[in-house]
């Protein structure tokens, strides 16, 4: 099976894009950092290594410290297709973070986004 482009990106082409849509809706980067923590168990110093490095999204993901167990509390639509619906795992994780990044986007507020 061909891997999907995605996975060969490095996550910091994609990260301003994720920033960029929470400011543009009043939100912050601290925000959007803040989501990505929480999912992966990256810290904040990790996550900015990660951001130099050019690190892509396949081993962002398979290398990511502690992948929070609540994720799976995440549902919804994102690009058309169902996350929870997603078998496979690292574009499932992908979505995830995608839909979490939608919600702030959207003026959900954090302990929400986070499942708290």
């Amino acid at each position: 099976m061909a891997k999907h482009k995605i996975y060969t990106m490095s996550f910091a082409s994609v990260y301003p894009h994720y920033v960029n849509k929470a400011e543009r809706k009043g939100r912050t980067k601290a925000e959007v950092d803040e989501i990505i923590t929480w999912l992966t168990g990256y810290s904040q110093a990790e996550l900015e290594a990660i951001l130099e490095k050019q690190t892509d999204f396949e081993t962002f993901f398979a290398e990511a410290p502690q992948m929070n167990p609540s994720r799976d509390l995440i549902k919804g639509v994102v690009c058309g297709v169902r996350v929870e619906d997603i078998e496979e795992p690292t574009m499932r994780e992908i979505r995830y973070l995608d839909k979490l990044i939608d919600e702030l986007a959207k003026g959900k507020k954090m302990e929400k986004i986070l499942r708290k």
